[in-house]
């Protein structure tokens, strides 16, 4: 099986922590070179030291606001005009606030509309080029199950991730015939700050501590426990390899079962 990655160069949105950080982490585990893209400095640094070097990699890190579409545009625009070509792009960026639908204010579907599904664009627009001219390119997106069954409590995010989940259905489509791949890799409960964000909150609400809140979460998966982000950052690195060259157009959870329709 064809994992190697060497010669090839990923860029990772949301790259500092939690699910981003860990898909860059795999990715250089398969030789690619990585470039961290996320709006904090220091936290790229720290974030740049804990990539695999050992295949002679060399990582950079891009600093961009996802709340600004406009920056991310300036930002990669940049970098592409300077000669680089990604070959793997990795969108991913946190989620918006949780809620009920009827409760959301629409600036909130704005926003998370320009943060998710257009910031994703201008970047996809930027790359595809490069990845065209290399005959090979990877588009990973990093969604929600709640593409496949809406999460209680999630109004905004069940809408706007399912917008992103079909305009990466079309990019597969129109970008197949390149050697350019397009999927999708939902997570479930998987041990992050955001999961303890989840947690705190969940707890808060009903009341419950946080312990009892956790033991709800595992009885509604399978495999009987959360997962941890090199769990996903595998699924996601294996998308990405010569390997995978023929899945596209997938909607992909990694949730230990926990989705509860195919």
């Amino acid at each position: 099986m064809n994992l190697n990655l060497k010669g090839k160069t990923a860029l990772v949105c949301g790259s500092t922590q939690g699910l981003g950080l860990a898909s860059a982490i795999e990715l250089s585990l398969l030789g690619a070179n990585v470039v961290l893209m996320a709006r904090n400095e220091e936290k790229l640094k720290a974030a740049l030291t804990q990539l695999d070097h050992s295949k002679d990699q060399h990582h950079h890190y891009l600093v961009a606001d996802f709340s600004n579409p406009e920056n991310v545009r300036t930002t990669i625009a940049a970098y592409v005009d300077a000669g680089n070509i990604i070959h793997i792009l990795i969108n991913n960026t946190g989620g918006p606030a949780g809620g009920k639908a009827i409760n959301a204010a629409s600036e909130e579907f704005v926003n998370a509309f320009n943060s998710h599904l257009i910031c994703n664009h201008i970047l996809v627009q930027a790359l595809v080029p490069g990845m065209k001219d290399a005959g090979f390119g990877r588009i990973i997106n990093v969604i929600s199950t709640s593409v496949k069954q809406p999460l209680a409590g999630l109004g905004v995010s069940n809408t706007i991730r399912a917008a992103v989940a079909n305009w990466s259905k079309t990019l597969a489509t129109e970008l197949g015939g390149f050697g350019i791949t397009v999927n999708n890799v939902l997570p479930g409960f998987t041990n992050t700050v955001r999961a303890d964000y989840v947690i705190k909150k969940k707890a808060s609400d009903s009341g419950k501590s946080e312990e009892e809140v956790m033991k709800d979460l595992v009885a509604e998966i399978p495999v009987g426990r959360i997962g941890q982000p090199e769990e996903f950052g595998a699924a996601v690195a294996f998308l990405c390899s010569p390997a995978a060259a023929y899945i596209n157009g997938i909607n992909l959870p990694v949730d230990g079962g926990r989705t509860g329709c195919l």
